[in-house]
């Protein structure tokens, strides 16, 4: 695992002999008083692209193992073949759902964004201007992007390749599927600048008048946290999960190299300064399993569940 930060994780350890019951019983007790203590703050967590909230049971028992009493939502909207809508639809719906989790949580919450999701939090995050989200965790999710052949890509659009899909995507027909919304070709920047409606804008690759208040939107969170993998085999490149993306050569040019990080545009260099961008690297992780791996939760999501 590479990154700024390294987790740790405890587990409750069975104790032998006569004490058994109470070994077994003490913990336990312990455990729940120490989240009646502390008060986790409630987790909130969206989907991706033809995923449905009930693929997220392993996530959710990994929290309430590591954090007993912690409120866990997954958000069961826009499942499946709906995910395909348009990137602001899901924004909006997306953010009256979580809105009342948020107005109830006094503490904040914590938002475990996976996949397309990541960009739907991304949304909610910039134009929420009175959002309490701690820990922004985003779950290889396409950041800066998605450029590649793809299974995906095979099912949704058969008659294309990653070359010619722009042609598609960058239209207003195209603009109606989600993909097409954060699809960034580098060999026709152009184009994508001028017609995305979604990931250009977030990006600040396109002005836009409400930059200055997305940024201030987006930079009420207290933690960042960019996880993602080399094996990933979806998200591409992969390090998109991490802000960076191809040059017009298709060589991936890291985050801290990418001008929307220079340039600061909706407060990533600030984020960074203030010690508060986690990026977390793990390998041997196939897109789908990401909310599954145990290792993965230990290694990069559960600290920042605090």
């Amino acid at each position: 695992m590479k990154g700024s930060y390294f987790a740790k994780s405890s587990r409750w350890r069975r104790t032998s002999g006569s004490s058994g019951a109470a070994g077994l019983l003490c913990p336990l007790l312990g455990a729940c008083l120490w989240a009646a203590v502390v008060g986790y703050k409630p987790v909130i967590i969206v989907h991706g692209l033809f995923d449905s909230s009930g693929d997220f049971k392993n996530l959710q028992r990994f929290i309430n193992e590591s954090h007993p009493g912690t409120n866990v939502t997954v958000i069961d909207l826009f499942d499946r073949s709906a995910s395909l809508q348009p990137m602001w639809k899901q924004v909006e719906g997306f953010k009256a759902a979580i809105y009342p989790i948020m107005q109830n949580a006094a503490d904040g919450v914590h938002f475990i964004c996976y996949s397309q999701g990541g960009l739907v939090c991304r949304g909610i995050l910039s134009t929420l201007s009175d959002h309490n989200v701690h820990s922004f965790i985003s779950l290889s999710s396409p950041q800066a992007g998605q450029y590649g052949d793809t299974d995906y890509l095979k099912y949704l659009f058969p008659q294309f390749v990653k070359s010619n899909l722009y042609h598609l995507c960058y239209t207003a027909i195209g603009q109606r599927v989600s993909i097409c919304n954060y699809w960034n070709d580098p060999h026709h920047k152009d184009l994508y600048v001028n017609s995305s409606d979604y990931l250009a804008l977030l990006n600040g690759e396109r002005p836009s008048a409400n930059s200055t208040v997305w940024k201030k939107n987006f930079l009420r969170i207290k933690k960042l946290v960019l996880i993602g993998g080399e094996d990933d085999g979806v998200i591409t490149p992969w390090q998109s999960s991490q802000f960076g993306f191809y040059d017009d050569n298709e060589t991936v040019v890291e985050m801290r190299q990418q001008d929307l990080y220079l340039a600061d545009v909706f407060g990533l260099k600030t984020l960074d300064a203030r010690r508060d961008l986690i990026l977390c690297s793990v390998s041997g992780v196939q897109h789908i399993w990401w909310h599954s791996n145990e290792t993965v939760f230990h290694q990069c999501i559960e600290s920042w569940l605090v």
